[in-house]
């Protein structure tokens, strides 16, 4: 007789990278769209369809955040993608010249370029024959067959909580929105909110109501959103927002450190992650305060199973090294080997070897993810949900092997009788919360708060954009019918400043990964901005420019400048 589920797993994928459409190639700009696409995009699509292919249903739930899926749609990106692997594939061949005479053969050495090879070689077969170079519609294929979830998020990743006006969050969310409806024929059901930033409401200085996130996501029938494991049970910050880092990321130095006497503790208190809960939305009356909108928090052990510096399956020895690459190719020859060896003394990569700790660490979390939701039920004699949060390109790009992990953890899954696979929106249809929560101001960012944002490197960028957002809503409101030409400038000054207020722009300040150019990729568009929005106020339609800028920042065709018109906070929304 089967065994009834105890409760339900979900994989919850956050898809980023910041906007890199014809920014340059090698060490930023495309480069890094590139690099996602071949190693975490395309092989995780491969391992998804075989999964289809040979009739195991599974279900995950993926993030596509609006300025990525535009760039995966864009022609331009898409040739130069072609461009990526066939360098790489040419690279490949030249080590197996490299390694096969004079002082540098090695037998070893060899055959693992040969191996890179067809790798490559399957990468662009895959993407140009099985997906017709569409990446954008394999993901919309499986949704619409019912295998996953793509939830949204805001258009270009906005760090909300600090944006000077709710214009902007609703301009965000609304234009992220829209895009999502073009790419994948239907509305989303849930929304990553960029670096799982939340916001309640408050009232200002000035006593300005300024409603919590939850309101703008009822507004655009939004019904869940993801947080951080101590936004919903209190106490400390764990894992990333602790300060911990995964193995691969392990050799990148931090250029912040916050003591735990700074990082904000909210008092912990009887909530779980393994439910989900209706948001309260504090902008109304207690009894009016269910938001319609619910929240799933990060399962936390089975988190640091996977980011945890110390036990994580990506630091295994056998995994292959990231930060030591080629000199001749750029190829990853190399095994972590251990974790103190010097990038200098690493041993070389074994696939075979990775293969076998890949089927070991997917049984194991299979495991793991079983173990949980039992003891859960036992004690509460309620189906819960265990949901695990992580960046898409953690896997595959960093943790080489990871794809293919995810791959296994899905089939073992897919056989157990306890454990449901399901996606974030279907457990909340399938089990409406039964309990409204308040929550906290936090992110998933180092210390759990707005530090990485907005520090003493990055403080200056806020008011720039503080500016730019009260002179856009000024616009907006302006404008109440403008003609073809005023809407097309209005529109394009519009995408230049969403395109300002990426959240990537300080975070690469702050983690000094690429701190030039993200500072010139954010003057560039405050420039830009400025230009259009000096131009139109002094009463010149410069469709010129704006025609222009649009060919040099082609995402969101589709943008509406009345969505950043002045919020006034009406009734609460109906559902």
């Amino acid at each position: 007789m089967p065994v009834a589920a105890i409760g339900a797993f979900t994989f919850v994928l956050h898809s980023h990278l910041p906007y890199a459409r014809l920014a340059g190639r090698w060490p930023h700009g495309e480069e890094w769209i590139h690099e996602a696409t071949a190693e975490t995009y395309v092989p995780l699509l491969s391992v998804l369809y075989d999964l289809r292919d040979e009739g195991i249903p599974f279900h995950v739930t993926i993030g596509l955040t609006p300025i990525l899926a535009e760039q995966l749609a864009d022609a331009d990106v898409q040739d130069h993608f072609d461009q990526y692997i066939d360098d790489h594939i040419e690279g490949a061949k030249k080590d197996i010249e490299y390694f096969s005479a004079g002082e540098h053969a090695d037998e070893h050495a060899r055959f693992l370029a040969g191996w890179y090879v067809d790798w490559f070689e399957r990468i662009k077969h895959e993407f140009d024959e099985r997906f017709n170079r569409d990446l954008i519609g394999a993901f919309r294929q499986l949704q619409d067959e019912g295998l996953i979830e793509i939830t949204t998020s805001a258009a270009t990743h906005a760090y909300l909580p600090l944006v000077g006006r709710d214009s902007t969050i609703r301009g965000q969310i609304a234009t992220g929105k829209r895009s999502y409806e073009r790419m994948f024929g239907r509305p989303p059901r849930g929304i990553w909110l960029p670096e799982c930033a939340y916001r309640p409401a408050y009232i200002t200085d000035t006593g300005r109501k300024r409603p919590g996130l939850e309101y703008f996501l009822a507004q655009e029938r939004i019904k869940v959103f993801f947080t951080e494991t101590h936004t919903v049970t209190g106490g400390a910050p764990v894992g990333v927002a602790g300060g911990d880092v995964i193995g691969p990321y392990g050799a990148v130095k931090r250029r912040y450190v916050i003591p735990m006497s700074k990082q904000p503790i909210h008092p912990e208190r009887p909530a779980t992650t393994f439910e989900a809960y209706y948001v309260a939305d504090t902008t109304f009356p207690a009894e009016e305060q269910h938001s319609g909108v619910a929240v799933l928090g990060r399962n936390n052990r089975a988190g640091q199973q996977v980011w945890s510096a110390a036990w994580g399956y990506p630091g295994d020895f056998d995994y292959r090294e990231f930060h030591r690459k080629a000199s001749t190719s750029g190829m990853q020859y190399w095994r972590i080997s251990g974790q103190d060896v010097d990038l200098g003394h690493k041993d070389w990569y074994h696939p075979d070897w990775a293969a076998y700790k890949v089927d070991q660490h997917a049984e194991h979390f299979a495991h793991l993810v079983a173990d949980q939701l039992r003891h859960y039920h036992s004690e509460t004699g309620k189906f819960g949900i265990v949901s695990t949060h992580y960046d898409t390109e953690l896997f595959g790009h960093w943790w080489f092997e990871g794809v293919e992990w995810l791959g296994k953890v899905l089939r073992h899954l897919a056989r157990s009788e306890e454990v449901e696979l399901t996606t974030a929106s279907a457990f909340v249809a399938a089990h409406p919360p039964q309990e409204v929560l308040v929550l906290p101001e936090s992110s998933w960012g180092a210390g759990g708060n707005h530090f990485v944002w907005d520090n003493n490197e990055t403080h200056w960028m806020w008011q720039p954009i503080h500016e730019a957002e009260a002179r856009m809503e000024a616009l907006a409101d302006r404008y109440t019918d403008p003609s073809p030409d005023e809407r097309k400038v209005l529109n394009q000054i519009a995408r230049e400043a969403v395109l300002l207020e990426s959240s990537d722009w300080p975070f690469l300040v702050t983690t000094g990964q690429a701190r030039e150019y993200a500072i010139q990729r954010f003057s560039q568009h405050l420039e830009r901005f400025n230009k259009l929005a000096g131009n139109l106020e002094s009463g010149l339609v410069d469709t010129e420019l704006a025609d222009e800028l649009w060919e040099t920042d082609k995402v969101f065709p589709d943008m509406d400048y009345a969505d950043f018109r002045t919020v006034v906070v009406p009734v609460k929304p109906g559902f």
